[in-house]
């Protein structure tokens, strides 16, 4: 659907007001508490309903701002009420303290934001006596000892904003959240979400919903009061990260999906918005537009809100497995962040430029992502952008975890989702048994488990190609959360090291497994390609596969039929040549092959290319966020993996079946193993797996099963 800029802007406004009207009757009568229906969080319904309002009065505080106070729908004094009742000890629907509810700080953050936003229709028409009840609730913020991720600025933002207004306030707060913001900052616009085990590890939306967004806030709220050079610091960062941000949204709108809080949705637009409000972008003012009403429409258009206009846990559609614990009914309306552009007013270049083409569209491109340790592709013929992932995995290097699917896969894309079974909301054992799958490089035990890869250690990192290893493990229990999963038992096997060569829509995935300390072997490797979302397995692509090697088409649940290499597993990899005999370079299928195709046009393919020889599907049900039935594609080893061996797959994305296959050559030199990979057009990349230490323990007194 096209529409003129001014059209884009009265869509925005419609869809705010009605995000904001359909809350109304879940609100306590005093409009302090916003019910939403579904399953409470772990902080608690009482917090679950603060929560409600404070995001929602976020939006209505970005509605009002653009509007100049224009207010048909009378948000000022809705919200005025509720700030009223609240803050009130002695009424029912009081909020609870801080002391009572640790998540209270982080929605004192949205209210003290959306005050000063609406300052002169909010704050400055309030009773004296409410005001200060305001300040009295937010007043122990001060002097308290906050977590050390992006929590830091809910203080920084709250004691800001009472600084302003005659509320309590300390300088050591302010100098410490700054001071901790330039230790997280990782460089080229990038910020860890705080240090895990002291180490930068922690990229995903925060980055830019949280550690841009507060920091050039914080300045705004505080004018000529800021510290000098504090606001151009935050601007040239925030311009740098954008200029990356604009690569990692795909043509139909999604953002990526990885990390933790996907729920908010609309709010990874928060960054671009505050950019244009900053004037620190690099991008064009239609380009913005385009990207962020891309991006709204896609949420629309695949069913963010239910048949009541409120906004679903989930991604796509109602859905736990994304969820945290700390995930409740309202959580999803941090996606009030993303309407930061309605507070820019109406004659903004932004809302009249007119749009131009995003990133992925204008043409194909490849990228090295440093600081979070991605290598990035899109690819303007389907739209999609994806992401192999070398770099911050949010675990703790000193033990190991259980895999959070959505940062410890090896690939991540706008147009995908990882698999993400069962409901980690729930507790411990509640995924006790979900194996990595997707976009994952395991050894199966006897049992048919398969490993976890966190943490992960990065060994290179290029322009075309990333290196990383980790130890096998196999948790007692593989619930998962972003920091660490439960603290069970594990067992420990060997080491695995992956590296991976990214261009255009294939990944060549480089894979040698090494025995380390006390680890047995007998393990069988698997390879897990792209899981799409209600795909359909092509029989006739396998059937493809099977003929090429000379056999019959197997079923679906079998091998793809021959054996990739003329069964090379164990030989030695020096001058092996696999990938580039007969079928690789010219397009056509290999033995070991399978294809699935999504349901809304995404082409899956794994290829076992060298020492993986069995492809077949792995089904799913319930168990991915863009739909009810997943597949994935995988290729095994014939067998226990031979140590010191090198396995490469070939795994493309994209909108049809690869044009053509690089080439890949092995060789070995002194103990290291290389893959050759020659691209279609030429151009050659060099894939490296040192060996690891084999006096390299780090896990040596870890509690083991």
């Amino acid at each position: 659907m096209t529409r003129t800029p001014a059209e884009d802007r009265a869509h925005w406004e419609r869809t705010a007001d009605r995000m904001l009207l359909a809350v109304r009757p879940y609100a306590t009568d005093g409009h302090s508490l916003i019910h939403l229906p579904g399953v409470p969080s772990s902080n608690g319904v009482l917090s679950d309903g603060l929560e409600g309002f404070a995001r929602t009065f976020l939006l209505a505080a970005f509605r009002l701002a653009g509007a100049g106070g224009g207010d048909p729908h009378g948000l000022a004094a809705w919200y005025a009420a509720g700030l009223a009742t609240g803050t009130d000890p002695a009424h029912p629907e009081r909020w609870p303290s801080f002391a009572e509810c640790n998540q209270a700080k982080v929605e004192a953050a949205s209210i003290a934001l959306a005050l000063h936003e609406t300052r002169p229709w909010i704050w400055d028409r309030l009773d004296d006596k409410v005001r200060q009840r305001i300040l009295d609730w937010l007043a122990p913020m001060t002097g308290n000892l906050m977590p050390g991720n992006n929590w830091i600025w809910f203080q920084g933002i709250t004691e800001a904003f009472a600084r302003t207004v005659g509320g309590q306030w300390h300088q050591q707060d302010l100098d410490r959240t700054i001071g901790l913001t330039d230790g997280w900052y990782a460089g080229e616009g990038w910020y860890s979400d705080g240090l895990t085990g002291g180490e930068p590890r922690n990229f995903d939306h925060y980055n830019g919903w949280a550690m841009h967004l507060y920091p050039l806030w914080f300045c705004r709220i505080l004018g000529d009061a800021a510290p000098a050079g504090l606001l151009d610091r935050y601007r040239a960062r925030l311009t740098r990260f954008l200029a990356d941000q604009r690569l990692l949204v795909g043509a139909n709108g999604s953002p990526l999906v990885q990390g933790r809080s996907l729920t908010y949705r609309h709010a990874a637009l928060a960054s671009l918005w505050t950019g244009a409000l900053f004037d620190a972008t690099p991008l064009a003012p239609g380009e913005t537009r385009a990207l962020a009403t891309r991006m709204l429409d896609h949420f629309t258009r695949h069913g963010a809100t239910d048949e009541n206009g409120l906004l679903t846990l989930g991604w796509h559609r109602p859905y736990r497995g994304v969820l945290q614990v700390y995930s409740g009914p309202a959580s999803p309306y941090w996606a009030s962040k993303g309407f930061i552009g309605l507070a820019l007013p109406p004659d903004h270049p932004v809302w009249t430029s007119p749009e131009t083409p995003l990133a992925v569209e204008q043409g194909n491109f490849g990228r090295a992502l440093a600081a979070p340790g991605w290598l990035v592709s899109g690819t303007s013929a389907d739209g999609i952008v994806r992401v192999v992932n070398h770099g911050g995995d949010h675990a703790d290097p000193i033990r190991p975890h259980a895999d959070d699917p959505c940062y410890a896969r090896f690939a991540y894309s706008t147009h995908t989702a990882p698999e993400t079974p069962g409901d980690p909301t729930a507790g411990t054992g509640s995924c006790a048994d979900a194996d990595p799958l997707d976009n994952a490089v395991v050894l199966l035990d006897a049992a048919g488990r398969a490993s976890h890869r966190r943490p992960a250690t990065r060994v290179s990192f290029g322009d075309t190609t990333a290196v990383s290893r980790s130890r096998a493990h196999w948790p007692a229990d593989a619930t998962w959360d972003p920091f660490g999963g439960p603290d069970t038992p594990y067992t420990l096997g060997p080491w695995i090291t992956v590296g991976s060569a990214l261009r255009g829509t294939i990944e060549v995935r480089a894979v040698r497994v090494d025995p380390a300390p006390d680890s047995t072997d007998g393990h069988v490797l698997r390879i897990g390609g792209w899981a799409v979302a209600t795909g359909a397995v092509d029989t006739a692509a396998i059937a493809a596969g099977a003929r090429a090697a000379g056999g019959e088409a197997p079923g679906l649940g079998d091998a793809a039929g021959g054996n990739a290499g003329d069964g090379h597993a164990g030989d030695s990899d020096a001058g092996d040549r696999d990938a580039g005999d007969g079928n690789a370079g010219d397009g056509a299928l290999h033995p070991a092959t399978v294809r699935v195709a999504g349901e809304a046009g995404p082409v899956s393919v794994i290829i076992g290319a060298h020492h993986l020889p069995h492809a077949s599907v792995v089904s799913g049900i319930d168990s991915n966020a863009m739909g009810a039935t997943s597949a994935t594609p995988v290729v095994t080893t014939d067998g226990p993996v031979t140590h010191g061996t090198l396995h490469i797959a070939l795994i493309h994305l994209g909108g049809t079946d690869p044009a053509a296959l690089p080439e890949v050559t092995t060789r070995a030199q002194d103990t290291d193993l290389c893959a050759e990979v020659t691209w279609p057009d030429g151009a050659r990349d060099t894939i490296r797996l040192p060996a690891p230490d084999p006096s390299y323990d780090p896990w040596k007194d870890f509690r083991r099963a």
